[in-house]
């Protein structure tokens, strides 16, 4: 969609990344990095005081205490973390459970691993997950199960009673968990990110994932972060050692120096959901219905009503919508793996306000 937005002049609401810069005092501790030297490479699970910065993070937000030396490792962003988890605890045969829709890396990982993707559909329209079919689609072979929230492409956020059922659910199994929280900073309306660290029973079987690209606007620098048990960390370690073995070293100490200052991630909800906000309220009226938006940066809408175009399936629409109107959006059946055409399309709202006001005056004329 990103390349027919560019090849039509589409505003691109596709893609998921910001279409503004990042605090110039990042690349700016990236740059002091590279000058003091710090241009070789780092340890292998990344530089110590990177991992002790991640670490006290988690433990304000979140409570928990990892340890920096054997529970945290430094990725080559988000995606590379789920994959070297997903290679380093799924033996081939090994069922996975996925909840769809799910970002689009999640059933070619499992395929790599040798593993069998057990897709379990999230409730239709509330996107809320159903604890009875997951329930249901555990067996003897399941080795592990992948959540995400905030949600990628739905934007629902996961609740301390939904993470305690799961819980609950997963008592006296061996069954592991990835938890994808790359959005963790992006949760709207007063509410809390539930990480998996915040609940014992979970975090003894889980890989947290996260990202600096997400949460500081840089995802083209894909750096990111999984943290774990210790004995599930060395299993995990053994897998990235020879898939990067490494992370750029000038900017793991750019970003430790950067973290140094909180508010950066504690002022991102507040920074996206007055985007969120700007959105919503210019789509107010029109003939696209808003799904709830509670984190990430995507916007789900239900082009139904749009009567001369209703036959179209959700792709069709989107290819029309970017040539013909010049807005690009995600269908939502691409986040499923035998699709799943709903009417429904994703936004991403991680856009400078004048590229919002003007794909909103573009989509009130359908």
């Amino acid at each position: 969609m990103s390349a027919l937005a560019q090849a039509h002049g589409a505003v691109n609401l596709g893609q998921g990344f910001p279409d503004f810069g990042c605090d110039p005092a990042l690349p700016a501790a990236v740059t002091a990095a590279m000058q003091a030297q710090h241009n070789q490479y780092p340890p292998m699970p990344g530089v110590a005081v990177l991992r002790e910065a991640v670490a006290k993070k988690i433990q304000t937000l979140y409570g928990h205490g990892y340890d920096r030396d054997s529970e945290i490792t430094i990725t080559a962003g988000a995606t590379q973390g789920i994959l070297t988890a997903l290679l380093a605890v799924v033996h081939p045969g090994d069922e996975v459970i996925v909840l769809e829709p799910c970002y689009d890396s999640y059933l070619p990982n499992i395929e790599l691993a040798g593993g069998v993707a057990v897709p379990v559909p999230l409730a239709p329209g509330s996107f809320r997950p159903d604890f009875e079919k997951i329930a249901a689609a555990i067996t003897p072979r399941t080795r592990l199960l992948i959540i995400n929230t905030p949600h990628n492409p739905s934007a629902t956020v996961w609740t301390d009673a939904e993470m305690l059922s799961l819980a609950e659910l997963l008592r006296g199994s061996s069954v592991l968990v990835i938890s994808d929280e790359v959005y963790e900073h992006m949760v709207f309306d007063g509410q809390q990110h539930q990480s998996v660290a915040r609940y014992p029973d979970l975090l003894c079987r889980s890989f947290i994932v996260s990202s600096f690209g997400k949460t500081y606007h840089v995802t083209g620098w894909k750096v990111g972060y999984v943290a774990a048990p210790a004995a599930m960390m060395m299993e995990f370690r053994k897998v990235h050692q020879y898939n990067v073995f490494s992370v750029n070293t000038p900017m793991q100490y750019g970003l430790t120096s950067y973290m140094g200052d909180a508010r950066p991630y504690l002022e991102l909800p507040s920074f996206y959901q007055s985007k969120r906000d700007r959105f919503r309220a210019g789509l107010q009226g029109s003939k696209l219905k808003l799904f709830p938006c509670e984190g990430s940066y995507f916007q789900c809408v239900d082009y139904s009503d749009l009567v001369a175009v209703g036959a179209m399936n959700d792709r069709e629409f989107c290819e029309w919508l970017t040539r013909e109107k010049g807005v690009a959006a995600i269908p939502l059946s691409a986040f499923y793996a035998q699709g799943s055409d709903q009417t429904v399309i994703r936004f991403c709202f991680a856009k400078e306000d004048q590229t919002l006001d003007k794909a909103i005056s573009l989509l009130r004329q359908l």
